[in-house]
This record gives structure tokens, C-alpha cells and sequence, in this order.
């Protein structure tokens, strides 16, 4: 497949998977022996990507994720994007803080045959922990 092709897919799990919460999706572009590298508890595979997908759906509300910039060399793409939401759930064992979220990451997407085969991700975790209360922001950061 074309670079271009592979972006179209890695495009279509961004809209379909993260920003409208279409777990369908996986199994239409992700491959079957899927790996999921992420820094959030999540089992293996498919479900793992689907749990993320669901849990954070359901711990920010209106959670819309645009991506910023997409390259892609060879059989990878890798994405910077950015995820708005608003936090009227449990996340991670955190009660809801009805507060605005704005996160951003980075994920590099490996495609084999035409499907999804491993997502690596990271995410600012840190930053989000700040815009909910957890951690404060350094003085100088404010």
C-alpha cells in the first residue's frame, strides 16, 4: 500500500474510533493480531484499543480529537494530535472535575496488509493531571 493509502486509514481511525466512539471500526482497521502500546491500562489487542477508546469517551464529555500533523514513510504514520473535552466521568480512578481538557500526543501506527497491526502511543498525561487539579502547575508554567 502507499503511503497515502496507509494515512487515509490511520485518518479514518481518528475520526471514526476517537472522536465518535464507532468501536466498529476496529474491526474493519485493525488487524487481528493488533498490538496496542499505550501508557493507560488497557488489555491486549482489540479490546484494549476498544476499552481506551470507551473509557475515555465516557470520562470526557463532547471528546473530539484532531489531528495536527500526519507523516508517513514506509508501512508507518505517525500522528500529533489534539483531544478537547470535557471531564464529566471517572478517569484513571479520578472523579469528574466537570473541567475543560485539552491533551496532546503522539502516536506512530505500523500497517500490514492494508490493516492497523500496532499503534505505539503518548499522550501529556502530566499536562492533563495540571488542567484537572491532581498536580499544580509550577509557578512559572502558569
Amino acid at each position: 500500500m502507499s503511503t497515502e493509502e496507509n494515512k487515509i486509514i490511520v485518518r479514518k481511525f481518528f475520526e471514526e474510533g476517537p472522536s465518535k466512539g464507532n468501536l466498529n471500526i476496529a474491526n474493519e482497521l485493525l488487524s487481528p493480531d493488533f498490538a496496542l502500546h499505550v501508557p493507560l491500562p488497557a488489555p491486549p489487542g482489540i479490546e484494549g484499543i476498544n476499552e481506551v477508546i470507551t473509557s475515555c469517551r465516557a470520562a470526557f464529555e463532547h471528546l473530539n480529537v484532531t489531528i495536527e500533523d500526519m507523516i508517513a514513510e514506509g508501512n508507518k504514520v505517525a500522528v500529533r494530535f489534539t483531544a478537547h473535552g470535557v471531564h464529566k466521568g471517572d478517569f484513571m480512578g479520578l472523579q469528574a472535575t466537570g473541567k475543560p481538557i485539552t491533551m496532546t500526543g503522539i502516536e506512530v501506527f505500523r500497517i500490514k496488509d492494508g490493516k492497523i497491526a500496532e499503534l505505539w502511543g503518548e499522550a501529556n498525561l502530566l499536562g492533563l493531571m495540571q488542567q484537572l487539579g491532581i498536580i499544580p502547575v509550577p509557578e512559572n508554567q502558569s
